[in-house]
């Protein structure tokens, strides 16, 4: 009998035991593959990879708790009653009777995923970290037309539209915006909330073509999740800062299509009736807390009441960053020409507490306002031109954003060419070329924070140990040696020095301390051997220390510095090249 023998109907052992097929779980289950892939989205359930697959490698295997965690999900019973009311609704339109039909439809029983929410996501940090999909599929459909061969429809469209704009007056009202950055697919956002780096895409408000090759019975079901999660999230959002959920919006601005600055207006305003309210509630608190605590002050302390009445009162819960985002644009106020892309920059702009308004119905001020200190345009000519502003470029508003400073506004005026827009989310420092757009910015807000930089690539080094160059990517491993080598050159011809001087302090004949030492180019040659022979030292002991599958990864981080060093150099030779053309142009 072979060892691994197993009688029939015996228990599965390895693999065949962990994991299922698709076909198996299908089978398990009694449900078909679209309510199976409905299901797996609503739940959180994903394919695994098991190390060895028993059947091969073109099946889908899933863990078999997973496929028991469904199996007691009771959204498979609301899916059957469905699935059978279905049937009933076809049945009646079979035998025209539209009557019956009108009434199951109006019957027709639902479901919802609020336990589905509070199941996956148990607290709300949980929930904020696993946002950035759940933000860019909303404002991707909010951008999308209804459609209904592939069953998009208008509610879906109005409901994205409404959660998008919450979640958008959300963030400009608390000045949680911090990065921003224009690309080919649309307009990336980073927020911080909590803590938590919060980062989508939203497209470009464009003509959007719906394509053949996309399922977007998938993405609906995805859809379908993450309204209700993001739902939950505008509701807590909205209560940390005092304000009632769901908003209820001016219908004038409404009808409009001005949701955006409804939303701005009516959190402002409820913001300000609970902080009034607030700031009674604290004043008669704290009046109570100065009487308790009035006999506990020391009575030769002179000032001690004054500074408790300032502690008390003028606390500020904002953070230092949100306090600079806050004040970018505060004493500006900015207009919007008809051509730039409005819902972002209405966004943008009173997230860093700039006064904003539009060419419309419904907006705050006219064109004609003397306040308006810039117009944002993005014509190459005016018709009517006002000298008490400034004409500037969209892209001001998003580069002013990311440097955190207001730029000079004569690169980016009208019928020029702008400075490049640098993305925001590009450490230039770990990728090794700093561009010089980049380097004129933090000369600026170097300059502005009345501050003074060191030379450019040498921050926070130690530049006598060559060791610390290697490991930031300053230099390689060759320039180190280098360094190395005359390091200890300088030190032998140091301590020469000191012996010599020895020597003469002891009255010997210079000629005798001189023959007793060698000259330059064996110290050179020593010095080389030295190192070469430490280097090849270190170099055999890490390959006999390390295993074989560290040694590899050490050559795959060596082939991936080498690219990022060949493509530094392609990038400053291609500047070069750009340099060198007017020149050559001009002869």
């Amino acid at each position: 009998m072979p060892k691994h023998y197993r009688p029939p109907g015996k228990k599965k052992e390895g693999n065949s035991a962990k994991y299922s097929t698709r076909t198996k779980a299908l089978r398990h289950l009694q449900v078909t593959l679209p309510t199976f892939r409905k299901l797996c989205i609503l739940k959180g359930v994903f394919p695994r990879e098991p190390k060895k697959k028993y059947e091969g490698n073109n099946k889908t295997y899933y863990h078999s708790k997973d496929i028991a965690f469904l199996q007691h999900e009771p959204l498979m019973e609301k899916f059957r009653d469905i699935r059978a009311y279905d049937k009933k609704i076809h049945k009646a339109v079979a035998k025209k009777n539209d009557e019956l039909a009108k009434r199951l439809r109006s019957r027709k029983p639902g479901y919802t995923l609020d336990r589905l929410v509070k199941e996956r996501y148990p607290t709300f940090i949980d929930a904020l970290r696993d946002l950035d999909d759940c933000l860019t599929m909303v404002h991707l459909f909010a951008a999308l037309p209804a459609v209904e061969s592939e069953h998009i429809q208008v509610k879906d469209i109005h409901t994205c539209r409404r959660l998008s704009h919450e979640w958008q007056a959300y963030i400009s009202r608390t000045n949680k915006l911090r990065k921003t950055f224009i690309s080919v697919k649309g307009t990336y956002y980073q927020v911080e909330i909590e803590g938590q780096k919060i980062t989508w895409l939203t497209p470009h408000a464009l003509q959007q073509v719906i394509t053949d090759d996309v399922d977007f019975k998938v993405m609906l079901t995805f859809l379908e999740f993450y309204e209700t999660l993001l739902s939950f999230i505008n509701f807590r959002l909205y209560q940390d800062i005092n304000v009632n959920y769901p908003p209820t919006l001016d219908p004038r601005l409404e009808a409009l299509g001005a949701d955006q600055y409804a939303l701005s207006k009516y959190i402002a305003g409820s913001s300000m009736v609970e902080s009034q309210a607030g700031k009674v509630k604290m004043t008669v608190e704290s009046e109570l807390k100065l009487a308790q605590l009035q006999h506990q002050l020391p009575a030769n302390e002179p000032g001690a009441l004054m500074q408790l009445v300032e502690g008390i009162t003028g606390e500020d819960n904002d953070d230092e960053e949100t306090r600079e985002c806050k004040g970018l644009f505060k004493d500006l106020k900015i207009f919007l020409s008809r051509e730039v892309p409005r819902e972002s920059l209405l966004f943008v702009i009173p997230a860093f507490g700039g006064i904003v308004s539009w060419d419309g119905e419904g907006a705050p001020f006219q064109e004609t306002d003397d306040g308006i200190t810039h117009q944002i345009v993005d014509r190459p000519t005016q018709g009517h031109v006002f000298l008490s502003r400034e004409y500037v470029q969209p892209q001001w508003i998003y580069d002013c954003v990311n440097a955190r400073i207001l730029l000079p506004t004569d690169g980016y005026m009208v019928g020029r060419v702008p400075p490049p827009h640098l993305s925001p989310f590009v450490d230039n420092e770990a990728e090794g070329y700093v561009p010089e757009y980049a380097e004129v910015v933090r000369r600026l807000k170097a300059e502005a924070k009345k501050e003074v930089l060191p030379m450019p690539g040498l921050e926070n080094l130690d530049l006598d140990d060559p060791q610390s160059l290697v490991a930031e990517g300053i230099m390689s491993r060759t320039e180190a040696i280098e360094i190395a080598q005359k390091k200890l050159k300088m030190d032998e011809l140091e301590k020469r020095y000191h012996e010599e001087l020895q020597k003469e302090l002891q009255k010997l004949p210079y000629s005798a301390a001189a023959s007793s030492k060698k000259n330059a180019d064996s110290i050179d040659e020593e010095i080389k051997d030295r190192v070469d022979r430490s280097a090849k030292d270190v170099s055999d002991m890490d390959q006999i220390v390390r295993t074989r599958k560290q040694r590899g990864l050490v050559k795959a981080m060596e082939m991936g510095i080498e690219k990022k060093a060949a493509k530094v150099n392609l990038l400053k030779k291609r500047k070069e090249n750009i340099a060198k053309a007017p020149a050559s142009k001009s002869s």
